[in-house]
């Protein structure tokens, strides 16, 4: 399968390059410029652009968005981010857009979420409201879209393979942690490449 990859440098989106790539995907990552990412070819492409992400990705499967905000950019680059994928895939003629997506947007209780509650660290606010207003944007996409949002706490890890799927609410396993390896989010997220079932929804992954 041809995978595009917005963002395969940073830490979810390495590990989702090298679980492509362990699958046997042929991969191009999209890059601001023209260098290699871990060795794979790159294309430039601009993630806030339609058309340049209309050229990026033409003639590829399916296109995975791992883009973030980095330091000193306006959080709201994730919703203007939405909106030019969105375009763009539609227009290369692309069918299927996967987004890493934030969990402030996830429920906590019925009709709370995270990012509301206040214990939620107020320096992170501006990047998970941007991430819930980008949700509410690929909700309302004509384009076969699936959202991930981690759980409360990702980062590099150990892959084992262990995960589960949920919807809007925080996933916690029996210890009341909501946790997940970025290596066990990429299986997650690939496996829906591979065999898709969540089409226009959001999920989240967490053991």
């Amino acid at each position: 399968m041809k995978i595009a990859i917005f963002g395969a440098s940073g830490t979810i989106g390495q590990r989702i390059l090298k679980e492509a790539l362990s699958r046997g995907h042929q991969v191009t990552a999209v890059t601001r410029g023209s260098t290699k990412v871990d060795g794979v070819p790159s294309v430039p492409g601009d993630v806030l652009d339609a058309a340049s992400v209309a050229q990026a990705v033409k003639g590829t499967d399916v296109v995975i968005n791992s883009v973030g905000p980095r330091p000193g950019d306006d959080p709201e680059m994730v919703p203007r981010a939405a909106h030019a994928l969105i375009e763009g895939v539609k227009q290369a003629g692309v069918k299927r857009l996967l987004i890493v997506g934030g969990a402030g947007s996830l429920e906590v209780a019925p009709g709370v979420q995270l990012v509301d509650t206040p214990e939620f660290p107020q320096a992170w606010k501006g990047i998970a409201n941007a991430h819930r207003d980008a949700l509410a944007v690929y909700r309302k996409a004509d384009l076969d879209w699936t959202y991930f949002s981690p759980a409360i706490f990702i980062q590099p890890g150990e892959r084992t393979g262990r995960y589960r799927l949920g919807g809007d609410e925080v996933l916690k396993d029996d210890k009341g942690d909501s946790k997940i390896s970025a290596e066990d989010y990429a299986i997650a997220l690939l496996d829906e490449v591979e065999n898709p079932k969540l089409g226009r929804k959001r999920v989240t992954v967490a053991y």
